[in-house]
């Protein structure tokens, strides 16, 4: 496996010199952000956040997302939140790429570096601060928590992607490989964020075509990515929000590794009323 990198959008604006075409698309089986959008003009300042900004990549409105959203908040030194989530019954999952963010979870402290993950459960007490030097980026996934009769919500945990050993996907020779930082098989979890690993020359050698939705933020190498009836270059970076039963597929390129950041909604029946 190469060294791992997590691509982290540093802002600016491009020149003017710059042509207007892109790759960015918003279609109503996916949506494709490359990493090119993710300048200053499109950030959003976040509610009781100092020192802080954020690239809202989804959020529930008919030509995105349905279950979750999902940004990228960077923060200044010295900035943070001392209540970062106001809305009840809500969970989260935090991924730093860059720098150090102290996050304080009822009552005990976490410095989360480069691939820190923290799971926090609905209405857990939570602040973020930016004690470093330097500026300090994660993805903030935030889903409304579906409670189940007779089954807890599940307990919130800090770990990080170097503690956690990748499962290959079964008959894959290795090329495929899943960090997995909760267990799919935990009724209790209705979502999952993990990290996908393809090898140069990797693929999904099928078009999956599911129930759950997916955001997928590119943390390092390239790849041609099938998205309903496109196929689609991407690279670190780039971020696509694939809709309920969008026919999916990949091929890696080189010369790394190409690894992904997903969310998927899961363990729920569908709701009809």
């Amino acid at each position: 496996m190469s060294a791992r990198t997590y691509y982290t959008p540093a802002g600016g604006l491009p020149p003017q010199s710059d042509l207007l075409t892109d790759r960015a698309v918003v279609k109503l089986a996916y949506s494709f952000i490359p990493k090119g959008v993710l300048r200053d003009i499109v950030t959003s300042s976040l509610p009781g956040f100092t020192d802080a900004r954020a690239w809202i990549l989804a959020r529930p409105t008919p030509s995105s997302a349905q279950t979750f959203s999902q940004l990228i908040v960077e923060i200044a030194p010295g900035g943070g939140a001392a209540r970062p989530e106001a809305e009840a019954g809500v969970e989260s999952v935090l991924f730093v790429t860059a720098g150090e963010l102290t996050l304080t979870l009822e009552g005990e402290r976490h410095v989360l570096e480069a691939g820190g993950y923290a799971f926090i459960t609905p209405n857990a007490q939570w602040s973020l601060e930016n004690e470093g030097s330097g500026i300090t980026s994660f993805h903030w996934i935030r889903k409304a928590y579906e409670y189940l009769e007779g089954v807890d919500a599940p307990a919130s945990f800090v770990t990080s992607d170097n503690d956690i050993e990748p499962v290959s996907m079964p008959d894959t020779d290795d090329v495929w490989a899943t960090t997995r930082f909760s267990d799919a098989s935990d009724m209790a979890h209705d979502m999952q964020v993990n990290i996908v690993t393809f090898k140069p020359g990797g693929s999904i050698p099928f078009a999956e075509t599911h129930i759950m939705e997916h955001g997928l933020f590119v943390l390092q190498g390239k790849a041609v990515y099938r998205l309903n009836d496109d196929w689609v270059e991407c690279e670190a970076g780039d971020y696509m929000l694939l809709r309920a039963f969008c026919p999916q597929a990949c091929y890696a390129g080189g010369p790394e590794d190409f690894r992904y950041l997903l969310y998927k909604d899961m363990n729920r029946q569908i709701r009809l009323t």
